[in-house]
């Protein structure tokens, strides 16, 4: 069993029909793979701290960063607004497993910096729970 797993080699894909997939882009960051669910409080007047239950998990538009240039923004960008699915094989081939869910995204091109490259932002919206699985299996 591997005791961690480098970055280098992910890679983030889009496919209109889950059965090709793409490389949307190289991207430079990816944000986290999910999110808290929220609280209900379940607490009475028998408790004497707070009690809660999982709810809804949170799922925030998720903001992955990329080095910009005309050919891969464009790219990006005539998948604007197009229900998909997305997969991320994180570490090299998938050697960490591969995140799925269903979405759209929209990108933009972040701000500029005296000596700095200029990036893009990916935002996806997820529609479905993101799922973790070994790669052979997503």
């Amino acid at each position: 069993m591997a005791k961690a797993f480098s970055t280098i080699g992910t890679i983030l894909e889009f496919s209109e029909n889950g059965t090709t997939w793409d490389k949307l882009c190289p991207i430079v960051s990816f944000p986290a793979l999910g999110g808290a669910p929220e609280q209900i409080d379940v607490t009475d007047l028998e408790d004497e701290v707070t009690a809660s239950i999982p709810g809804v998990q949170s799922l925030d538009a998720m903001e992955f960063t990329a080095n910009y240039t005309l050919e891969s923004y464009t790219a990006v960008k005539a998948k604007e607004g197009v229900a998909g699915k997305y997969r991320i094989k994180l570490g090299k081939a998938g050697a960490a497993g591969t995140a799925t869910w269903d979405g759209q995204h929209s990108v933009y091109v972040n701000e500029g910096e005296v000596n700095g490259a200029i990036q893009m932002t990916i935002s996806v919206f997820p529609t479905t729970k993101i799922t973790v699985a070994d790669t052979a299996s997503a």
